[in-house]
């Protein structure tokens, strides 16, 4: 399932449709992707492609940005995972400039929470790698003409995943203060009391008691159980632990 919305955001600059959206001449796009060969494929895959303009190729978030200010193209085609600027680092910046590039995110993988955050954020579209070369010149005439490529078998779920993390997440922060759920955290990325101690500028013995009234407060969870509630409510992956606890 695609989803078609293109009643709440902006028009890319000079799109048109068929009466009002198609883009007039060729729709330009940037691509941006720190793989080389993936960044040279695009090319070549939308090289000879009719109605398709690519204004630059480059290979990180900062250049994309830099480009798109410069240059305004229609559509910015952006890993999510990329050095200097993430792909959302850049589409949140567009959104503070006002620009009106259309951002569609083209990744070999992505988290819920990121996937959540593009929607959120206002992508056009989102597709992975794997499938780039059947859908991605579609995925792109489909933008230009005003309508979001968001695949519901990929979009839809991970964002109800996402809402239900987030809820949990903001479950354990109304059971826990503060500082135990910023101990949590740390328990969860697989510091030692000692580390965790450190880390907080305390002393030990109350890591200790934060972690104990912690356990008693979630119903005598342990360690590690902690720690997969925390990745949980996060999404993040759960971390080796140090030896003492």
């Amino acid at each position: 399932m695609i989803i078609r919305n293109n009643s709440s955001h902006q028009r890319a600059p000079g799109a048109l449709d068929q009466t009002d959206e198609q883009p007039a001449g060729a729709a330009r796009v940037l691509l941006a992707d720190d793989h080389p060969i993936v960044l040279g494929g695009l090319r070549a895959l939308l090289r000879s492609e009719h109605g398709v303009e690519i204004v630059a190729a480059v290979p990180d978030g900062a250049s994309a940005l830099a480009v798109i200010r410069a240059h305004e193209p229609h559509i910015a085609v952006l890993d999510i995972n990329m050095p200097r600027l993430s792909g959302l680092d850049v589409l949140e910046a567009l959104e503070q400039d006002g620009l009106a590039t259309r951002v569609v995110f083209l990744t070999g993988t992505a988290s819920d929470e990121q996937i959540a955050t593009a929607v959120e954020r206002g992508a056009w579209g989102f597709l992975l790698k794997e499938h780039a070369p059947d859908t991605l010149t579609e995925c792109l005439r489909t933008v230009a003409a005003g309508q979001r490529w968001l695949p519901g078998e990929l979009v839809a779920s991970a964002v109800r995943r996402a809402a239900e993390r987030r809820e949990k997440d903001v479950q354990l922060a109304r059971v826990l203060t503060a500082r135990e759920y910023e101990i949590a955290g740390l328990v969860a990325q697989g510091l030692s009391n000692k580390h965790i101690a450190r880390a907080l500028a305390i002393s030990e013995g109350t890591v200790k008691i934060h972690l104990h009234n912690t356990y008693e407060k979630l119903g005598g969870v342990n360690r590690t159980s902690l720690a997969v509630l925390m990745q949980h409510a996060q999404g993040g992956p759960v971390a080796k632990f140090e030896n003492g606890h």
